[in-house]
This record gives structure tokens, sequence and C-alpha cells, in this order.
């Protein structure tokens, strides 16, 4: 019995270390996202964007997305910029710093997380409510994975603690 609720611990552990992992990357990605647009004007975006498309609407010119895409590119505004910008940023740094402090494992992190990402899935679901982003709900089901995994490893480390 004991061995077995070893093994357990160790499949979430691992569990919470690749998922902790996954999101540092994702995390790191917006903030070099947001430092990004700060210094791009919405005219090398839509070039940008037209270099990317270019390809793919030459081999089908009803492209749903490239179009989509284009029509994003064509509709970049530098308030659109800059509120992208700094969403991305404050986004990342606050995932970045909730992160780093599960991956130092203090102990008061755990909840703070909990909370923090309770929080982003609100968010995310609002978003999702009013633009049907596949791309959120996948988001939301990760950060619930990572809700989870963030619980059982605080249980874990409470009761390591009051031994």
């Amino acid at each position: 019995m004991k061995r077995n609720k070893a093994n357990n611990q160790r499949v979430v552990d691992l569990s919470f270390d690749i998922v902790l992992l996954l999101k540092s990357l994702f995390a790191l990605g917006e903030v070099l996202g947001g430092i990004f647009l700060f210094f791009i004007t919405p005219e090398r975006m839509s070039g940008i964007v037209g270099w990317f498309t270019r390809g793919e609407l030459k081999e089908d010119p009803s492209d749903f997305i490239a179009h989509l895409l284009l029509n994003l590119g064509h509709h970049f505004t530098v308030s659109t910029q800059y509120l992208a910008a700094i969403y991305l940023l404050v986004h990342g740094l606050i995932k970045l710093v909730t992160l780093l402090l599960l991956w130092k494992k203090i102990l008061w992190a755990y909840p703070l997380s909990i909370l923090v990402f309770l929080g982003f899935i609100i968010y995310q679901m609002i978003e999702y409510s009013q633009h049907h982003s596949n791309f959120m709900l996948f988001v939301s089901v990760f950060d619930v994975l990572l809700i989870v995994l963030t619980y059982l490893e605080y249980k874990n480390m409470k009761k390591a603690s009051s031994r």
C-alpha cells in the first residue's frame, strides 16, 4: 500500500513539474511577444502578416485562416498594439512570478497560484463565451490541470512539513 502511494506521488510530482515547465515556457513566450509588440509598427505587422500568408493564398486563394490573419494585420492599430503588448507582458509576468514561486516550493505560493489561475480561467471563459476561441478553452483546461496538480502538491508539502 505504501509503495503504491509513493508511486502515485511520484506520478503527481512528475506531472506537476512537466505542467510547470510547459506553463513557464508559455508565459515566457507571452512576455517575449509583449516586448516584440512594443517595437513593431502597425505597418510592419501588416507586412509580416502579408509575407506569412502570401504562399498559402497562392496555393488556396479562399483560405479562411490566411484571410483572417490578413484582416487582423490590416486592422492592427497603435492602440491595439499597445493594448496587446501590455496584456501579454502583464499576463506573462504574473504567470512567471507565480510559477517561479512554485518552482521554489514556497508553501504560501500554492494557494496564491490556485487563486491566480482561477482568475485566469474566469477571464478566459468570459473571452471564450464572447469569441468562441478553442485556444482559450484549451488554455483553461490546461490551467485546471495545473490547479489540480498544485492542490495535490500543496497537500503533500503541508503533510511533509508537519512531520
